[in-house]
C-alpha cells in the first residue's frame, strides 16, 4: 500500500467482507439528504463558483476552527483575504490535520469531485490542485445542480424559517429539467426565543407579515404558526426541526403561556422560569401540529453556541465558536415524548444529541416510544456536528446496535451548507460496511453477505426512502 493513493477504492474498508458489502450493496445507491442547510436560492439559480477557495472556505466553520488552532490569522478565515490566499493558508495547514476529520473529508472531496488522487494537499501542491479544480469548476456540469446530479442525489430537505416565502422552492419545483426533489423543512426556533427580546420582537413582526395575522396574543401566535405550517405543507414540507439547548417539558397551561407571552409582547423581560415554561408549552404544541400533518419531527439539542463573546461581536454567530453543551435532558425528553404519546400526537421523531455521553440515553429513550406499527418510528439520529466523524459515527452505530435496531436506522445526512458534502454519505457507508464486515470476519455475524448486505442497503438508502414519504 506504500505507493497507493491515500483515497482509493477500498478506503476505510479493512477486510474482504467490508469491501464486498460496500461495493455490492452501498457504493452505487442514490442519496436522500433529508437534513441540510443548502440555500434554496443557490439551487434555483444554479450558481457556479469562480474558484475552489470560494467554494471550499466560504462559510465553513469546521475549516476556520482548524486554521485558528494552527495559528492562522482571522483575515484568512472570515476576513478580507482573497480566495486564493485563504485556500493557500488552508493547504499549508493540511499536514497538521492528521487524525482530524478534515483530513479525510478534504481529500475525499478532492478525489470524488475533482479526481485528485495522485497527491496530498499541502503548501507545495496547493497551486497545482487549485488550478486543476478551477478548470473543472468552469465546466457546465460543475454548477451546483450539476454536482447534485453527479452524486445521484434524489431528495434534499433544506432548513427554513416559518417566515420564509419558499419562493425558490417553488421555482425549483416548477422546473421540469431538474428532477431532484428540493423540499423545505419547518424550523420554528425563533418562536421559542422569548428570552431574547430583540430577536423575538423582530421575528414576530416578520411572522405577521408572512401570515397576515396581527399577533397581539398567544392565540394569534398559534393561528399565525398554523397558517405558515399549512403553507409549508402545501409546498412539499414533510419534516420539521428544532435546534434547542435541551428538551423543555415543564408544566404550563395555555392560560399561563398566554400570560407569559403577553408580558413579553408588552416589552417586559420574562424570568428564566417563565421562559422555560413558555418553551415547554410551545414545544408540545408545535409537535402536535407536526403529528396532525403527518410530518417527521427532528430535534437537535445540546449545542453551546457563541461561547466566545468577543469573536461573536467581531465576526458574528455561526463562525466556529460553538461547542458541546451538557444540560440535563433525560427527564425532559421522556416527559415531552410521553405527553405527546398520551394525547395520540407523537409524530415520527428523530433525536440528535451533540454530547456523546447521551448516546445510550437516546438509544434507550427511543425504545420507550416505538409503537409497533411504524418501523423505527422514534429514531436515534446520526452523528451530528462535532460527532459526524469516524469515531462519533462509530459510537452512534454501536449504541444503536446494542440498544435498538440498527436495521431500522434512516442513515446519514450532510447537515451542511456545501455542495461538496455529499461525500459524507460515502464516508458513512464505508464506515458502516467496515463495522459490519469486521463482525463477519470475526464470526460475530453470519458469513452471509446477502443477509448483511440487505441491512447495508436499507440503512444507506432504503429505510429513508420508506420512512419519510418523499415518493408518494
Amino acid at each position: 500500500m506504500k505507493n497507493s493513493p491515500f483515497i482509493h477504492d477500498d478506503f476505510l474498508l479493512e477486510s474482504p467482507a467490508a469491501r464486498e458489502l460496500y461495493h455490492r450493496y452501498a457504493a452505487d445507491l442514490p442519496i436522500i439528504d433529508y437534513h441540510c442547510h443548502l440555500p434554496p436560492r443557490e439551487i434555483a439559480e444554479d450558481i457556479r463558483w469562480a474558484n475552489l477557495g470560494s467554494l471550499w472556505l466560504g462559510g465553513d466553520h469546521y475549516k476556520w476552527r482548524a486554521m485558528r488552532s494552527a495559528g492562522i490569522a482571522e483575515r484568512f478565515c472570515t476576513g478580507d483575504a482573497t480566495d486564493w490566499e485563504k485556500f493557500e493558508q488552508y493547504a499549508a495547514v493540511m499536514p497538521k490535520l492528521l487524525r482530524n476529520p478534515l483530513y479525510h473529508w478534504s481529500h475525499l472531496e478532492l478525489a470524488r469531485y475533482f479526481g485528485v488522487t495522485d497527491r496530498l494537499l499541502n503548501a507545495e501542491s496547493a497551486v497545482g490542485i487549485y488550478d486543476h479544480c478551477n478548470e473543472l469548476l468552469a465546466r457546465p456540469d460543475y454548477s451546483c445542480r450539476g454536482l447534485m446530479k453527479k452524486f445521484r442525489v434524489e431528495v434534499v430537505c433544506t432548513t427554513d424559517d416559518p417566515v420564509d416565502s419558499l419562493e425558490f422552492h417553488a421555482t425549483i419545483a416548477a422546473d421540469p429539467s431538474f428532477g431532484i426533489q428540493v423540499r423545505p423543512t419547518w424550523r420554528p426556533d425563533k418562536a421559542l426565543s422569548i428570552d431574547k427580546p430583540d430577536v423575538f420582537s423582530s421575528w414576530l413582526a416578520a411572522l405577521e407579515q408572512a401570515s397576515g395575522v396581527s399577533i397581539t396574543s398567544l392565540p394569534d401566535l398559534m393561528e399565525a404558526l398554523q397558517k405558515r405550517h399549512d403553507f409549508f405543507g402545501s409546498c412539499g414540507c414533510l419534516l420539521s426541526d428544532r435546534g434547542v439547548d435541551t428538551i423543555w417539558s415543564d408544566d404550563c397551561t395555555e392560560t399561563e403561556a398566554a400570560r407569559i407571552f403577553a408580558k413579553a409582547r408588552a416589552g417586559s423581560a420574562v424570568t428564566s422560569d417563565e421562559s422555560v415554561r413558555y418553551k415547554s408549552f410551545l414545544l408540545h404544541e408545535l409537535a402536535v401540529m407536526d403529528a396532525k400533518a403527518g410530518w417527521t419531527m427532528q430535534i437537535h439539542y445540546g449545542a453551546l453556541r457563541s461561547a466566545n463573546s468577543r469573536m461573536k461581536q467581531s465576526v458574528g454567530a455561526d463562525t466556529g465558536f460553538d461547542s458541546i453543551g451538557d444540560w440535563p435532558v433525560a427527564s425532559g425528553m421522556a416527559k415531552h415524548l410521553d405527553r405527546l404519546d398520551l394525547c395520540g400526537s407523537l409524530p415520527k421523531t428523530i433525536i440528535y444529541n451533540l454530547n456523546p455521553r447521551d448516546n445510550e440515553l437516546v438509544a434507550t429513550m427511543a425504545g420507550n416510544f416505538q409503537d409497533g406499527v411504524t418501523p423505527g418510528k422514534i429514531q436515534f439520529g446520526s452523528g451530528w456536528w462535532f460527532l459526524d466523524q469516524l469515531d462519533g459515527m462509530t459510537r452512534q452505530i454501536e449504541a444503536l446496535s446494542q440498544l435498538g435496531l440498527l436495521s431500522q436506522f434512516v442513515g446519514m445526512l450532510t447537515d451542511s451548507r456545501s455542495f461538496l458534502s455529499y461525500t459524507r454519505h460515502e464516508y458513512f457507508r464505508r464506515l458502516l460496511c467496515n463495522i459490519l464486515g469486521s463482525d463477519i470476519e470475526r464470526g460475530r455475524l453470519p458469513n452471509d453477505t446477502a443477509l448483511v448486505g440487505q441491512m447495508v442497503s436499507d440503512v444507506s438508502y432504503q429505510n429513508a426512502r420508506r420512512y419519510f414519504g418523499f415518493y408518494k
